[in-house]
Formats: C-alpha cells, sequence, structure tokens
C-alpha cells in the first residue's frame, strides 16, 4: 500500500463518468422545461419517469454535438452548474476525461492500479495507522477521508447515468479503440472491471499491516494476494467499499449488464 498522496483511489477511476452522467441528466432535464435553452438536449417524456423505461428511451439523450476530442468542454459546460455535488467539479477539472476513464476502467480490468488515470482526486489527509495490542493497523479516520466521495456516489441516479452512458457510447468505444481494441466491445471490458471492485470482499475486522520500506503490506495472506485494484479499493474502509459496491451495482443493471455477470458481495474476516 503506497502514500495516499501519490495514490488515488480506485472507485473514481470506475464512477466518475458515471457521476457526470448523473449530473449531466439532471442539469438537462432542468434545462428542457425550458424551450429557448438547449433545445437539441432532450429528456425523456413525463410518461417515461414511471416505471422501468424501455430500451428505446434510453437512447433519449441526445448529444449530437460531441466528439472525443471535445468532449471535456462539453462536459464541463453541462455539469458547472451542479451545486449539490462539489467533487464533482473537482473530478471535471482535468483534462481528457473520456480518455482517462476508459483508460483506467481497463487497467481496473486487469487488476491494474488506475492511480496514473485518476490522479486529479485525491482524499484529504494522509494516511494514518496506530500500533495496538496484535500489531499495526488503520485508523478510523484514514477510511473516513473516503466519506465525501461516498456520498457524491450513493447519490446519483441510476437510470439518469445509464442515459448518458449510452449517450457516450460511441466516444466511449472510440477511446477504446485508440488503446489498442479495434476489435474489441468497450462494455465487455468495464463489466470485467465492476465485477473486479464487486469482487473486492467487504473487510469485518482489524487489518493488520506490516512496514515496508515505503509502502505497507497486509499480513493476511488473502487480503494481500488481491490484485493492486483491489486493495486499492480497500483503502477507502469497509463501510464505504460496502456502499460503493450497491451503488455500483444499480449503476451496473441500469447500464444494461446483465445480473449474473455481477459478483455477489462477499465478506471476510482476516485471520
Amino acid at each position: 500500500m503506497e502514500d495516499t498522496k501519490k495514490v488515488m483511489i480506485i472507485g473514481i477511476g470506475m464512477i466518475v463518468l458515471l457521476a457526470v452522467a448523473a449530473g449531466i441528466y439532471y442539469l438537462v432535464s432542468h434545462k428542457a422545461e425550458k424551450p429557448a435553452e438547449k433545445a437539441s438536449l432532450q429528456a425523456l417524456p413525463p410518461a417515461a419517469a414511471e416505471g422501468p423505461p424501455p430500451a428505446a428511451s434510453l437512447e433519449a439523450l441526445n448529444l449530437p454535438s460531441l466528439t472525443l476530442d471535445n468532449s471535456d468542454k462539453i462536459l464541463r459546460s453541462l455539469a458547472q452548474d451542479i451545486s449539490s455535488h462539489p467533487g464533482l467539479s473537482a473530478w471535471m477539472k482535468t483534462r481528457e476525461i473520456i480518455r482517462k476513464f476508459v483508460a483506467a476502467v481497463d487497467n481496473i480490468a486487469n487488476g491494474m492500479n488506475p492511480k496514473s488515470q485518476v490522479d486529479f482526486f485525491a482524499p484529504k489527509g494522509e494516511f494514518k495507522t496506530v500500533r495496538r495490542a496484535g500489531g499495526l493497523t488503520v485508523i478510523q479516520a484514514s477510511y473516513d477521508r473516503y466519506n465525501p466521495v461516498a456520498d457524491v456516489i450513493i447519490s446519483l441516479e441510476a437510470k439518469a447515468s445509464a442515459r448518458l452512458y449510452n449517450a457516450l457510447k460511441p466516444v466511449l468505444q472510440q477511446a477504446y479503440k485508440e488503446l489498442g481494441y479495434p476489435n474489441a466491445d468497450f462494455q465487455d471490458t468495464l463489466t470485467q472491471a465492476i465485477a473486479e471492485l464487486l469482487n473486492t470482499p467487504v473487510v469485518e475486522g482489524r487489518v493488520l499491516l506490516e512496514k515496508k520500506v515505503a509502502s505497507y503490506a497486509y499480513i493476511d495472506e488473502t487480503l494481500e494476494r488481491l490484485s493492486q485494484a483491489q486493495k486499492q479499493f480497500l483503502r477507502m474502509g469497509p463501510d464505504n467499499v460496502q456502499i460503493i459496491q450497491t451503488k455500483l451495482r444499480e449503476l451496473a443493471l441500469a447500464c444494461g449488464i446483465p445480473e449474473y455477470r455481477l459478483p455477489k458481495t462477499r465478506f471476510y474476516s482476516p485471520e
């Protein structure tokens, strides 16, 4: 485990774009009530808000001027008025939002730490440990630094996120092709990345660490054998991991990922 000043949270790599999706949809739907503003951004008709929307409705959000190269400007212009989630503005300050998101998803799907793609957001404060009977462990304050991130994530509206995700699929696929996957479907990689995070155990009980030269390692071999992506996700603490996994599952289902491909939450008590 590395110094958290240098390492970004794994959850952001997966969810930042969906966070943007929820915020943009709310902004668009509110502005759609005013015919003179953003006329090209169509919200769903009122009847679609009742019950699960039909598949065709998920394509109702129309972003005809969006390209991979101008996506930052368009996404920022749509999201800048979202004041209820201040963390969103921080995430949106980075450049190449979609390209970084796609690269981060690819890294997570392969069990890698996506810190180079999501270095635009870090928790406040330092990672701290305390030595108690039995060994070195993480203090609760280290986990609590991630509470604001979890608060933003759990507030996301899944159907709204799915609408923007569907609208962004062409540019997401283009960015994925740029990574060197000309014939692969980005949604398959997204599904694999989500499964990687859902397979991260919710740890019950105290986590013991071993101090290395410039990092920490888990004493428990099961935790230490987890992928780099999963171990980074564990940094958020068991409560936040469980909260985010619940929302991530909801978002995945809304984006059309079948439930059988989503691992069930599992709990684990270190030895």
